[in-house]
């Protein structure tokens, strides 16, 4: 039977205000949760958030305003940063997270720095599997992106031990960030400084490489390490 205000059909109708009625529970729900910072069930949390919780590819819930090092876990970290392509896709071809820190632990080794160093620089974009990699013009841009940045790389750091990271060795991982990228932009960018890069003592490997083999090198590398450093935390 049709409806005549609608033209349309009694299913119709019906199927329409099931429909509707569930998008007005969601909503209902959005803004109980928004209201009173109600977390989600399994959410480890001390404070609510009125953006909800994050889900990651492992199924933990996290709350980004109070990110803990029992929430994270190393695929979590491998598995996006082999996707999230460096410099935002600006670039001549696919170079992933993942890669960028796999060459900068491999470096890190080449220099014959201490496994912990090489540990942290496998690690030191891991935040990135949380909140994307963001370019350096634009973050400067973002009042406390740096704030939420740091929440989630110092609770990764404090998961695989080495929250004591001295500020020697955070200063070694920073140098080799960034002779990577001066080296990665010779390759990809299409406008970079006449100045040379950095000499490295390794070379590093800017080919396009499948997800899954960049995820696998990312998981084995880390394990390695934390076997070597005496660490089971995975």
């Amino acid at each position: 039977m049709k409806d005549e205000r609608f033209g349309k059909t009694e299913s119709e109708n019906k199927e329409l205000a099931e429909v509707r009625k569930e998008l007005a529970e969601e909503r209902a729900a959005m803004e109980l949760y928004g209201a009173e910072g109600k977390p989600e069930e399994g959410l480890n949390t001390e404070t609510g958030v009125s953006g909800g919780p994050m889900n990651t590819i492992s199924g933990v819930l996290l709350d980004p305003q109070n990110v803990k090092p029992d929430d994270i876990r190393l695929y979590d970290i491998a598995h996006p940063l082999s996707f999230i392509c460096r410099g935002v896709g600006q670039v001549r071809h696919f170079l992933s997270v993942g890669q960028h820190c796999i060459n900068c632990a491999k470096e890190a080794e080449g220099r014959g720095y201490s496994d912990r160093v090489v540990l942290a620089c496998l690690l030191h974009d891991g935040a990135e599997a949380y909140v994307s990699d963001i370019i350096r013009p634009v973050k400067v841009l973002l009042d406390n992106f740096d704030e939420i940045e740091n929440r989630f790389q110092e609770a990764i750091y404090a998961h695989f031990g080495l929250e004591d990271l001295s500020e020697e060795e955070r200063e070694l991982v920073h140098l080799i960030d960034d002779a990577m990228l001066w080296n990665e932009a010779k390759e990809l960018f299409a406008h970079v400084d006449e100045l040379e890069p950095p000499l490295l003592s390794t070379i590093p490997n800017f080919k396009v490489r499948d997800f899954q083999e960049v995820e696998n090198e990312f998981n084995l590398m880390a394990v390695n390490l934390l076997h070597r450093l005496g660490d089971s935390r995975l």
